[in-house]
């Protein structure tokens, strides 16, 4: 646990305000949901305003299933997110230089846990769910950010309409 802490606290002293935070910064809820994680797609999805539910299935061969993921925009998604292999894998949103920069620093502190609105991370056999409202029309990203991954190849593209 007190690694996970110094890597916390090293992590948010590396990044900017709102980039990356880990649950230990201390901002108010209003300013997190409109400029914080994953800002660019849209914000965390209210389970009572769920319009579409999307499975995704991640593996081993460092892949979601499927890759690419068309909604339309306004819609609020809910992943149901299913990890078939057998280490730990998380579907992480947000824009590909958020996401390379969060693998970056993943590869470096590779015990760093976070529980954000726009991640589940899940270990091997279990499903979890995220839920997202796009509120922006764009072409945008998701990644498992744990350490290698992301440079194997597991990531894919939300198409918002």
């Amino acid at each position: 646990m007190k690694s996970v802490l110094i890597a916390s606290t090293l992590a948010v002293s590396l990044l900017s305000a709102n980039a990356f935070a880990h649950g230990d910064e201390t901002h108010n809820a209003a300013a997190e949901k409109s400029e914080g994680h994953a800002a660019a797609l849209g914000k965390p999805g209210v389970a009572a305003k769920v319009s579409k539910t999307m499975s995704v299935d991640m593996n081993d061969n460092m892949r979601f299933t499927p890759a690419t993921i068309t909604i339309k925009r306004g819609e609020t998604v809910k992943f149901i997110v299913k990890n078939s292999g057998k280490v730990k894998h998380e579907m992480v949103l947000g824009s590909i230089k958020e996401l390379k920069e969060h693998a970056a620093l993943m590869q470096k502190f590779p015990e760093m846990e976070h529980a954000d609105p726009n991640q589940v991370s899940l270990e091997p056999g279990q499903s979890g769910e995220l839920i997202w409202q796009f509120s922006k029309a764009g072409a945008f990203d998701f990644a498992c950010l744990q350490p290698g991954h992301f440079e194997a190849g597991m990531r894919g593209k939300v198409i918002v309409k």
